[in-house]
């Protein structure tokens, strides 16, 4: 469903194209006016035997000319809103979309505000201009009501809110068939309190009548999306519905990946079966089992490839749509990445690409050898670096038959094309799949010799790095020592240095930062590790780069007295790195050789982590 608001432009220019006709079945149901030609446009059929599908794209949509295994993907604008209409479209065409998932929203062609028409003729110019397919989508936060997330639903209890929600329903089926849309989506909304379930399903029944008949008249097909916690949930949910309305014509389902993921009894690609006769519109995405979060790719447990050779072998020709609408803060990262991810997914392996089998037939491709040491390595100090070797073969000998299969092809992919490869490349991708392939034990270790194969350079592993989620962002500088043997790549050190993410942190202070962080970072770095509780045995070169450091000395004394002075508890590693700043070996004890402190450990503090 679609979900988040956000600020941005709302209508795009333009000038209306011809109008088109939109056809149910045998019906000469036609709506006239601002329809599109060209790939825009479609002549939509909904066929009477079991309620199947199809849309005909005209010659000029992309999607004829390329969609991975006849599918067509388009990204949701709900994951846009930060950007105005025109660019989110403009964008999309830009990455090879072939359609977008068009939520009426106030900052997106606003249903309410006045000249909608006028403003749906000009996004009909736009989007027949960009060649994008569109499907209209009703799910956005509170655009009926400005202290009500998705209210009024269908199922309110006074009978004029539910009018609005219809109100809404009927005009986005008026814009969808003037948009040349294939399909208008809707949901039925969760359970108010105190409303039995008998009475929820006999509003929403009434509800949608009127809506139905819209789209009949229309000739467009009106799909239910089942949502996890509303009153239609799963698929048996939609066939009860169907069925108590009659199984009119125009009722179909909007199936979102990830929801049949999160609950249905189903895995996914069974899902797509099952559904295929009622199939209307599908909305894409990662999640996991039992939690309703919209995930990027990678993040979640799906195993895509079935379920987008489910949906080709349906015949299924609507849009299959992106749906992040909690992403949008970085929408336009996420939509470059998810295209790329998608075809993939969806086509067929290629002759002459690598291929593994479960006995596992194909061998690790070792990139070129990388230094592990530096001539600048500060006070001497070249910390010994992690065998990738040896992390292979505790990954060969511990990895289940089918994630080591994935991992050796995963690694052939990125020795054969390494380096950068259009908008992404596919080592990235095999990046944001480790964790659900090898799983969190072994996907860091995975994640570090796919780095390594595809000889990620200091540009590519910024933008792995400032683009990827923290486990990439891991990844990246548990690889630096190995890929980079310069300096360049400090920056990355000094940004994750700046979080208090502790994980990331302790990647950090990793070989590398020992290695090239100059003396004032790398005792900040220290000090950080202490103030976050990370453990000082993550900092690498400690000993060495600590010894008679008698500035550590100091701020170390210093951070001790202001969080005893605070009635705070000193961290237990701070002693210790006091310890190693004493000159193992001094000529003369100095006059003021620092002591070593063992007063300074208090009762822990009753109100907990520091403010």
């Amino acid at each position: 469903m679609s979900g988040v608001a956000g600020s941005g432009g709302g209508s795009v220019c333009g000038v209306a194209g011809p109008s088109v006709s939109v056809t149910a079945g045998s019906r000469a149901g036609s709506v006239s006016g601002v329809g599109r030609p060209g790939a825009g446009a479609a002549a939509v059929v909904a066929g009477s035997q079991a309620g199947s599908a199809s849309v005909a794209v005209g010659p000029e949509a992309r999607s004829l000319s390329g969609g991975a295994a006849g599918l067509r993907f388009g990204y949701g604008t709900n994951g846009l809103t930060d950007l105005r209409l025109d660019d989110a479209l403009t964008l999309l065409a830009d990455l090879g979309y072939d359609g977008v998932g068009l939520t009426l929203d106030h900052m997106h062609l606003d249903p309410l505000a006045p000249d909608l028409a006028t403003r749906t003729r000009r996004l009909a110019h736009r989007l027949d201009a960009l060649g994008l397919g569109v499907t209209v989508e009703t799910g956005a936060r509170y655009v009926l009501d400005p202290r009500r997330k998705h209210g009024p639903t269908l199922l309110d209890p006074d009978p004029d809110d539910r009018a609005r929600r219809v109100d809404l329903l009927i005009r986005a089926v008026r814009v969808a068939a003037d948009l040349g849309a294939h399909a208008v989506h809707c949901f039925s909304g969760t359970v108010p309190p105190g409303t039995d379930r008998d009475t929820a399903w006999k509003r929403l029944t009434e509800s949608l009548l009127p809506v139905v008949d819209a789209a009949a008249t229309a000739g467009l097909p009106l799909a239910v999306e089942p949502e996890p916690g509303h009153l239609l949930a799963t698929l048996a949910d939609f066939h009860h519905l169907r069925l108590l309305l009659g199984d009119p014509e125009p009722l179909g389902v909007t199936l979102d990946i990830g929801h049949c993921q999160c609950l249905e009894p189903l895995p996914p690609a069974d899902c797509v079966r099952a559904a295929a006769p009622w199939l209307r519109h599908v909305q894409i995405e990662d999640m996991r089992r039992g939690v309703h979060e919209h995930l990027p790719f990678g993040d979640g447990e799906i195993d895509f490839p079935p379920v987008l050779a489910a949906l080709a072998a349906t015949g299924y020709q609507g849009l299959t749509v992106v749906e992040l609408p909690r992403h949008s803060h970085a929408g336009p990262h996420h939509a470059e990445r998810s295209l790329p991810f998608l075809r993939r997914a969806a086509a067929p392996a290629r002759p002459g690409e690598p291929s593994a089998t479960s006995e596992g037939g194909t061998t690790m491709t070792h990139p070129h050898a990388t230094p592990t040491t530096s001539a600048a390595a500060p006070q001497g100090t070249t910390p010994a670096l992690p065998s990738l070797d040896a992390q292979y073969t505790h990954l060969a000998t511990h990895l289940p038959p089918p994630a080591l299969v994935w991992l050796r092809r995963a690694l052939d992919e990125a020795a054969a094309q390494p380096g950068t490869h259009g908008p992404i490349s596919v080592w990235e991708l095999r990046l944001a799949e480790a964790g659900r392939r090898c799983g969190s034990r072994y996907a860091d270790a995975a994640r570090l010799l796919i780095l390594h194969a595809a000889r990620a350079d200091p540009a590519a592993l910024t933008r792995v790095y400032f683009q990827g989620t923290a486990d990439e962002r891991r990844a990246v500088l548990q690889a630096l020592p190995h890929l980079v043997p310069g300096p360049e790549a400090l920056p990355l050190v000094e940004d994750a240095l700046r979080t208090n993410d502790t994980r990331l942190l302790a990647a950090a202070v990793g070989p590398y930062a020992a290695r090239h962080l100059d003396a004032h970072a790398w005792r900040h770095a220290v000090l950080k590790c202490l103030f976050t509780s990370v453990p000082v045995d993550e900092v690498a070169g400690l000993e060495d780069r600590a010894r008679g450091d008698t500035e550590l000395a100091r701020m170390l004394r210093d951070y001790a007295a202001e969080r005893t002075a605070a009635g705070r508890p000193v961290p237990p590693d701070l002693d210790h790195v006091l310890a190693l700043t004493i000159p193992t070996t001094p000529v003369v004890p100095p006059p003021h050789a620092l002591p070593l402190r063992t007063d300074l450990h208090r009762p822990a503090d009753p109100h907990g982590k520091e403010s």
